[in-house]
């Protein structure tokens, strides 16, 4: 019985996907089918719809929405513009400056946003047009620009690590977001070192060095934005607030910047971007509805602790089992985007990396860090698809130069999982968070 329920789930899961069933209802209806095998379909519907209610009963979940409406107040309260000009302050008189202004511009700017195709197409529209009036080839720029858009999603706050807080049973959400700093630095520092081997490589121009005066200038006018950052993890860590409360207090504090501030968002403008902001909360909260039922039907018929009992069959090496965990996360991301993938492989992988010592903090950014890879690679990578086209080029021919920048974000995803203090550092140093 239990191999009839695993093989309808699975199965009829990838029939749908490959029919192009959107996701959710894809998720949604093989949980009902799976269910119909051992109860009737009355019953069957019964479940479903109680364990997709459920799903969304949970408190945390309020940051989500929040979260998405600070970002898209900030997408259009002219923050790319001042970002990416600190960027190109900061990133001038090194080997393909311009490289390193985009890559530097998609941290800052993902963090605030929360979003790895605004960041890819804010910075990309911005970026593309100046680097090639400087002569650099565009599928490179196209490259370093899809290559770096997801460092926002390991560094905070993120929306990604608020839904692994929830399907993984309560982990901290304060300890995930300071766990996701250090991580998504160093991703961002990996493909800042292959741009600069490729741009000194192909002679391309150093930017004028600027002034104390420009920098000071520069910093100055981007600080208000920076500041989001501060205030809501700075109010997390000193316990003034927590992670929900924080996305409010965002929303309040971006209003007032892109309103009162820098005066890009008129009045006029809010319905339309409240309305942006529902699509896209429904949109998710429909998965993770969904991904609840799912799973329900997954833990009804173990196969969870099918999985663990299979890998563990295959090593009992630690490493090992990683290093397999790690390739399937890899396979799954290149074909799922990053929400369902969390919500549907979490509660797979996560008792078995628990079973092998492994931190649930420490996880979650290992899960996050793979999943980010899997957007900028084909068949259904968002944040590839977004670059190419705010770039003007091919996917086809951005692939080749964006294998150095995999074979650097697989180098620093080896050294976050196999390197548990990368993640756990500043956790413990500030939390006084206790791993597994």
């Amino acid at each position: 019985m239990e191999w009839t329920i695993i093989l309808t789930l699975f199965g009829s899961f990838a029939v749908m996907l490959a029919l192009s069933v959107p996701i959710s209802f894809a998720i949604a209806i093989s949980t009902l089918l799976t269910i119909s095998v051992s109860l009737p379909i009355d019953s069957a519907l019964t479940v479903v719809t109680q364990k997709m209610a459920s799903g969304l009963d949970n408190f945390a979940l309020l940051a989500i929405p929040f979260f998405i409406l600070a970002g898209n107040i900030m997408n259009r309260g002219g923050i790319a513009l001042r970002l990416i000009a600190l960027a190109k302050a900061l990133g001038a008189r090194l080997p393909g400056s311009l490289f390193h202004s985009n890559v530097l511009a998609n941290m800052l700017f993902g963090s605030i946003s929360g979003s790895a195709v605004a960041s890819a197409a804010a910075m990309g529209g911005i970026m593309a047009p100046l680097q090639k009036k400087e002569g650099y080839d565009p599928e490179l720029s196209a490259a370093v620009n899809v290559a770096s858009c997801p460092t926002g999603l390991l560094i905070p706050p993120s929306n990604t690590l608020i839904v692994y807080s929830l399907v993984s049973g309560g982990t901290s959400i304060s300890a995930l977001f300071l766990a996701g700093y250090l991580p998504g630095i160093l991703m961002g520092l990996g493909i800042m070192i292959v741009a600069g081997f490729m741009a000194k490589k192909r002679n391309y121009p150093l930017e004028p060095a600027p002034s104390c005066k420009e920098v000071f200038v520069k910093t100055i006018d981007a600080l208000p934005s920076l500041l989001l950052i501060f205030i809501v993890i700075g109010g997390i860590i000193g316990g003034v607030f927590t992670a929900t409360e924080a996305s409010a207090i965002a929303v309040v504090y971006t209003l007032v910047l892109a309103m009162g501030i820098y005066k890009e968002v008129s009045l006029k403008e809010l319905p339309s971007i409240i309305l942006e902001s529902c699509v896209t909360t429904a949109i998710v909260l429909l998965l993770i509805g969904a991904s609840s039922g799912m799973s329900w039907a997954m833990a009804n018929a173990d196969v969870p602790y099918l999985i663990q009992d299979a890998l563990l069959a295959v090593s009992a090496n630690p490493i090992v089992i990683m290093l397999f965990i790690t390739f399937l996360l890899l396979i799954v991301g290149t074909f799922m985007d990053m929400t369902p993938a969390v919500l549907i492989f979490t509660p797979i992988f996560l008792p078995i990396a628990m079973e092998l010592g492994i931190d649930p903090v420490h996880f979650g950014i290992i899960m996050t860090f793979n999943l980010c890879i899997g957007i900028c690679t084909p068949p259904v990578g968002s944040a590839l698809f977004i670059g190419c086209s705010v770039g003007n080029v091919s996917i086809d021919k951005v692939l080749k130069p964006m294998i150095p920048f995999f074979m650097a974000l697989i180098i620093t995803l080896l050294m976050v999982t196999f390197i548990p203090d990368i993640s756990l550092i500043l956790p413990k140093l500030f939390l006084n968070y206790v791993p597994l």
